[in-house]
């Protein structure tokens, strides 16, 4: 015969009470190490003392140096170099332009003699016999009405470059919201608007050996790579040459007094040597 419970109290297992996930979440943070819990979103991590060093130096460098002529500017960047991958080298002109007035912008495109040292994916907006003419040539990729839809519609933007011709700009303006502000729309003023009377094959060429599009920023300045750093001073010092030679000569007529205030190169990890060009 069975005991009774004088209690008449049932039986019950003992079950470990459940845990809130919030609570579980703290559990593990708080397991974390501290130099990764503190870490804050956005923030890098801090810099090594030798690298602080480092930085200090070439800084003080570049500040005793003053301003360069081209090609020791070359060989002193040449010298920064830490990163294992290849650097582009980049120019930055300041331009005594305002830019909030219409009349002193400046854009342009400019094909540099030694190229980028990579190869840009083109678009080409045409039609009819063009759209042979732009495929022979090495174009990504090529059509007309279908290749607009599928930029308006899927946001279709796996490209450098976009040329159209300039039968097709009635329908390509259309693409104004979503080209526009990742600076793909085709312009005239770029030469990514080819002309009826123009060929396809040599704009489709022209921008595949690295040709550079230009434009002013809100604070009067231009950015563009003009090569890579592994490329021979010989090469580099063309190119800056070519390209800054293209932002002079495109110098608006409204502008008044120096026009060229300062011209800077730099590489993507390295600051900035100021050079007389």
């Amino acid at each position: 015969m069975a005991e009774e419970n004088p209690s008449n109290v049932p039986d019950v297992t003992p079950v470990e009470p459940a845990v809130a996930p919030n609570v579980k979440a703290a559990e593990a943070e708080a397991a974390l190490p501290t130099a990764k819990k503190n870490k804050r979103p956005g923030v890098a991590p801090r810099r090594g003392k030798k690298l602080r060093n480092h930085q200090k130096n070439i800084v003080r460098k570049i500040k005793d140096a003053g301003v360069q002529q081209l090609k020791p500017a070359l060989a002193m960047l040449k010298s920064m170099k830490r990163a294992k991958f290849d650097e582009t080298v980049e120019v930055h002109m300041n331009l005594g332009i305002d830019p909030t007035q219409s009349d002193q912008l400046v854009r342009g495109s400019v094909s540099l003699p030694n190229g980028l040292g990579k190869t840009k994916r083109v678009l080409v907006f045409c039609q009819g016999d063009n759209v042979a003419k732009a495929k022979a040539a090495g174009a990504d990729h090529v059509g007309g009405d279908e290749l607009i839809a599928k930029v308006a519609n899927e946001g279709f933007i796996d490209f450098d470059v976009a040329i159209a011709t300039q039968d097709m700009m009635g329908k390509v303006s259309r693409l104004g919201k979503v080209l526009g502000p990742r600076n793909l729309m085709p312009t005239p003023k770029a030469g990514t608007v080819i002309a009826a009377n123009a060929d396809v094959a040599v704009a489709v060429q022209e921008q595949k050996a690295g040709k550079v599009e230009y434009r002013n920023d809100k604070s009067g300045q231009i950015h563009a790579g003009v090569g890579k750093l592994s490329f021979d001073d010989e090469k580099l010092a063309a190119n800056i040459i070519t390209f800054v030679e293209a932002v002079r000569a495109a110098k608006p007529s409204g502008v008044k007094g120096n026009y060229i205030n300062g011209v800077v190169v730099s590489a993507t990890m390295s600051p900035g040597i100021p050079v007389s060009v």
